[in-house]
């Protein structure tokens, strides 16, 4: 777990470090990353989603529910590689619910037990190690939620790597970036995917160790 804490804390690091190398690198054709994400939809037949800008850095995504690519401000008003990469990775997942791929329907069909999970699992888990000695039950039940919650991690991976693969595909194929901006942009998708592969590991590492207490637990019982 240290280890995996340690690589987190390196991956995330090392995707802002690349994500601010990227920006300071224009885009030869000068779109902007709100350009590009309109133009990647259009081209793919969606126009009922809309491309918004919100406020941090970092916290682009696609909201289904809302059908909006959400691009922070670097990224909707910037005209570099790395607001193109992201841009078009956001809308990869767009591509992603129009099509119906699989993975995606099911990470979004799991988010309302996700939800349950996240709100109650951390207190279960608590209360099952306090217990642990009278009753194996509640560490059992917060066990349960926290693999829950791992499944979904690993669901994401397939989600999040077949979104870049769409991105860096479409800017290809219509000339959004040359060979060189194309090397970047495959470079900076490649670490934002590596965020959600350690994250993952770090549940995996977690839920393996809640499952030993627990199996502790019964054998001192």
């Amino acid at each position: 777990m240290i280890l995996i804490f340690g690589a987190s804390a390196f991956v995330s690091w090392r995707l802002r470090s690349k994500f601010n190398e990227y920006a300071q690198v224009g885009l030869s054709n000068g779109m902007s990353g709100a350009e590009i994400a309109k133009m990647m939809l259009n081209q793919n037949g969606i126009y009922d989603v809309r491309v918004v800008s919100v406020e941090g850095m970092l916290t682009d995504h696609y909201n289904p529910e809302e059908k909006t690519v959400n691009l922070s401000a670097d990224v909707y008003y910037g005209r570099s590689v790395a607001a193109a990469a992201v841009a078009s990775h956001e809308c990869g997942h767009a591509v992603q619910h129009q099509v119906a791929y699989a993975p995606l329907k099911l990470r979004s069909a799991m988010v309302p037990a996700l939800s349950f999970s996240s709100r109650y699992m951390q207190w279960i888990l608590l209360g099952g190690i306090l217990l642990l000695q009278t009753t194996p039950i509640p560490l059992a039940i917060g066990v349960g939620l926290f693999a829950l919650t791992t499944l979904f991690s690993f669901i994401t991976l397939p989600v999040e790597f077949d979104a870049s693969r769409r991105a860096l595909a479409w800017i290809q194929t219509n000339n959004v970036v040359n060979e060189r901006e194309y090397g970047f942009a495959k470079d900076a998708l490649w670490w934002a995917a590596m965020t959600y592969v350690v994250a993952a590991l770090g549940s995996l590492a977690t839920l393996l160790y809640y499952a030993s207490l627990l199996m502790g637990g019964r054998r001192s019982d």
